[in-house]
């Protein structure tokens, strides 16, 4: 698989992302059964295989599992770790915890990303991460504290780069403004039938838009040289499943996937991955699949080169509509 850069590091990742959030495969307090620790380890090797070098994973996926898992694999593979790009979030916290009234938040406090930190670092058996990202933006956010918890894991040892996922560009200068690390990288929804990043800037001042709060984000991690990471990039399958439930626009752009995935040899999979590839901003989508099968979607998709003209069928497929 072809790789990347990650401005403003010295990360030559693989274009596409192995997203961990269902590695850990429960979202409950019970511990992971032989035959699902089996099957984790089984889609780490499938993504390994095939040249994925990038793990995103989050405190909060699986409860924690997802990470543990991972950790064993590492602790069973020791000399793997130096090949691999190592990326966590922290930031949302549940409701319930620590105590049964507390509310579902979310926490850029000093206290709660260094603590956070701590426990990634302890489930995913490693003395480092190599990116950090704050989860979800904190309505409470001090910038003051986010500062100083990332200048104290740097200092550490304990994060190498950090950034942030699902932020706005307004979002980012606050935080930048207080900082002194550059942050790499925006981890947001993204992908052909969540395409608003993309669309808000053709749509700016139509009567037809529909607001997404897009706030032209995706041209400011550009100007800024953050990396754009797109979760959920063939939107779960939704749009390449079964047609049954779909509108006619739903229909149209499925069949549309699978004509030109089976032009290029594909699945309609590895087209909304080459979709989001196309794009000159040098988006990574971050693939949570944790088949074999559907991972090898990401090689395939790495082999496509949509045409400008394709790109476009596909855009106003999704949209419902042609341009202008």
């Amino acid at each position: 698989m072809r790789t990347t850069a990650i401005p403003h590091t010295d990360f030559k990742p693989a274009r596409v992302i192995f997203g961990c959030m269902n590695l850990g495969r429960r979202w409950d307090a019970k511990p992971l059964t032989e035959d699902q620790r089996k099957e984790a380890f089984r889609a780490i090797e499938a993504g390994l295989e095939i040249g994925m070098n990038m793990f995103d994973h989050a405190d909060i996926y699986c409860h924690g599992f997802s990470e543990s898992v991972f950790g064993e694999y590492l602790k069973s593979h020791p000399s793997l770790r130096d090949t691999l790009i190592i990326q966590s979030k922290c930031g949302i916290r549940f409701g319930g915890s620590p105590r049964l009234d507390d509310p579902g938040r979310y926490d850029f406090s000093h206290a709660h990303i260094t603590g956070a930190v701590d426990g990634i670092l302890r489930r995913l058996s490693t003395d480092h991460l190599d990116i950090l990202l704050l989860h979800r933006p904190d309505p409470l956010v001090e910038p003051e504290e986010v500062a100083r918890a990332f200048h104290d894991l740097q200092k550490a040892g304990k994060v190498r780069f950090f950034g942030v996922s699902n932020h706005t560009g307004p979002q980012i200068d606050l935080l930048k403004r207080y900082v002194e690390q550059p942050l790499v990288a925006n981890q947001v929804e993204l992908s052909l039938t969540h395409h608003h990043l993309i669309s808000d800037g053709f749509m700016f001042n139509r009567n037809d838009a529909t607001s997404r709060l897009a706030s032209g984000t995706l041209d400011y991690c550009r100007l800024h040289d953050m990396r754009v990471q797109a979760w959920s990039p063939v939107a779960a399958g939704r749009a390449t499943g079964t047609t049954d439930g779909m509108s006619e626009q739903q229909r149209n752009l499925a069949g549309l996937l699978r004509t030109m995935g089976a032009a290029y040899g594909v699945s309609p999979e590895a087209i909304m991955l080459a979709w989001l590839l196309r794009h000159p901003a040098g988006i990574q989508p971050v693939i949570g699949s944790t088949q074999p099968g559907r991972i090898l979607a990401a090689q395939e998709a790495d082999g496509v080169e949509l045409t400008r003209e394709q790109w476009y069928t596909l855009m106003n497929a999704a949209q419902g509509h042609n341009m202008p």
